[in-house]
């Protein structure tokens, strides 16, 4: 806080600690102490979790990041701190949406007749089409691949 007053506001450091009433050798104290061995290692606990939740493509959940850390990292970190560290982060995981079934196979309409009969052996271009489609999961969703052939 004195640091950004004294930054945005131009108040003088012994001014703000006098009405703080705190002392100057005390701020300058805590101002230059080096990070505790728990924050360090919150740190590297931090980098551990953007890591795992980038190779879960943002869809992984505490447990799963406990789970990852334990495997990947070979670091116990416990579930609670996992999940203050997400909120200090703004870390949140993006809900899977259950996989929905697009064929139908057991319905009432008109089927097309299989002209080739499994033989696959033509006499020229042109002559028999093939055709399929596919879904392909990415970050941005769902992209369809068509495939046809001659």
């Amino acid at each position: 806080m004195i640091d950004a007053l004294r930054r945005d506001q131009g108040f003088s450091v012994p001014l703000m600690c006098r009405v703080l009433e705190v002392s100057k050798s005390g701020y300058y104290a805590w101002k230059n102490r080096k990070p505790s061995a728990r924050k360090l290692e919150e740190e590297r606990i931090k980098v551990a979790i953007k890591a795992a939740h980038d190779r879960g493509r943002g869809t992984y959940g505490p447990e799963k990041i406990r789970e990852e850390l334990r495997e990947v990292e070979q670091m116990e970190v416990g579930l609670s701190r996992i999940k203050r560290l997400r909120r200090q982060m703004n870390i949140r995981c993006k809900q899977v949406k259950k996989y929905k079934v697009t064929t139908d196979s057991n319905h009432t309409l008109p089927v097309a007749p299989n002209l080739l009969n499994q033989e696959f052996d033509v006499s020229g271009p042109n002559k028999a089409w093939v055709a399929d489609i596919t879904y392909i999961p990415t970050d941005e969703g769902w992209l369809y691949l068509a495939g046809i052939k001659d």
